[in-house]
């Protein structure tokens, strides 16, 4: 049953841009208080959930890798998500097959619980509430605000880089460019929940020379924005004398990014703003709706040169129009 819902890809692709998306609920057994939270991980990131499968063990595996698993014919590695985190399962039972930029790995887990569906205006900033470590956010599953059950959103990129660093590519200022050439004044804005996120895409705004904001969800960025245009208009300058191109994740608390860009292209003093798309969510359904809503480009995590080009093919498209 798990998998069958997990297929029905096209009714999922229809939430992009309403502000919603769906949370697969799982344990991960005890923690260190005795206590079984629940935790998370969007729906778009998973490929299947199975019973757990003969796992291989490796010679050599990185801390909390149990193996590899031969799933439909490839060759993926196991994590040991309870390990990972600091929880103790009674037993190991189900295997959540992830796809998370560009690559295929399980997550070794106690139980799936359910598919629940949420805004993501419910779901609040784990840095902000001065949670972080390995929770990038957490969600409110109950329409209630107070007594709501909780959900631990894991930062699945800060996850992968502490167990596989080596699928976390490095910046190389080299591969991505020439100086980025920006008007006088003017910053890249960007967004984005993950901190393993935010220091790379720093990295490649500082090798391309571009001087940038940096935020953590979709609506601190559009808050920016608003403030940024009321100091243009002050000051009679354009927006784009501000603010040169917007570089925003699809998956934050509060507002997502189809939202924020859509909220972008339908003001008039922002509109002009070039938007570019950076996300871990591939697929065309993902990339169609993006021009809908009026992005300018669309990349997915994570490569270094090719976030540089799109930037830079964003600005070239926005100075022609």
């Amino acid at each position: 049953m798990m998998n069958s819902v997990l297929q029905e890809v096209d009714e999922r692709s229809r939430l992009a841009g309403t502000n919603k998306f769906e949370l697969l609920l799982f344990r991960l057994g005890d923690d260190s208080g005795g206590r079984r939270e629940i935790f998370g991980i969007n729906v778009f990131k998973v490929r299947e959930a199975l019973v757990m499968p003969q796992v291989t063990s490796m010679p050599g595996a990185p801390q909390h890798v149990l193996g590899v698993a031969n799933i439909r014919g490839q060759i993926v590695p196991v994590i040991d998500l309870p390990a990972v985190v600091g929880c103790k399962p009674k037993k190991l039972n189900i295997l959540i097959v992830t796809e998370y930029e560009r690559s295929v790995q399980g997550f070794a887990v106690e139980e799936v619980e359910e598919i629940t569906r949420l805004e993501w205006s419910r779901v609040l900033s784990a840095e902000a509430n001065a949670v972080g470590g390995m929770v990038t956010s957490i969600a409110r599953l109950d329409t209630q605000t107070e007594n709501s059950r909780l959900a631990l959103v894991l930062d699945v990129e800060r996850v992968l880089r502490d167990v596989l660093p080596s699928r976390v590519a490095d910046v190389d200022p080299a591969r991505v460019g020439a100086r980025l050439e920006l008007p006088a004044g003017s910053i890249v804005l960007a967004a984005d929940d993950s901190f393993v996120a935010r220091s790379q895409i720093e990295k490649v705004l500082q090798a391309m020379h571009a001087p940038y904001i940096m935020t953590k969800t979709g609506k601190e960025a559009w808050e920016r924005l608003r403030m940024l245009a009321q100091e243009a208009q002050a000051e009679g300058k354009a927006i784009t004398d501000k603010v040169a191109v917007v570089l925003s994740d699809l998956e934050m608390p509060e507002m997502d990014g189809f939202t924020l860009t859509r909220q972008i292209k339908q003001d008039e003093h922002l509109r002009r703003i070039p938007v570019v798309i950076h996300s871990s969510l591939t697929g065309q359904a993902n990339e169609d709706h993006a021009r809908h809503v009026g992005a300018e480009g669309y990349v997915a995590k994570f490569a270094a040169d090719e976030l540089g080009a799109a930037i830079r093919k964003a600005l070239a498209t926005a100075r022609e129009s």
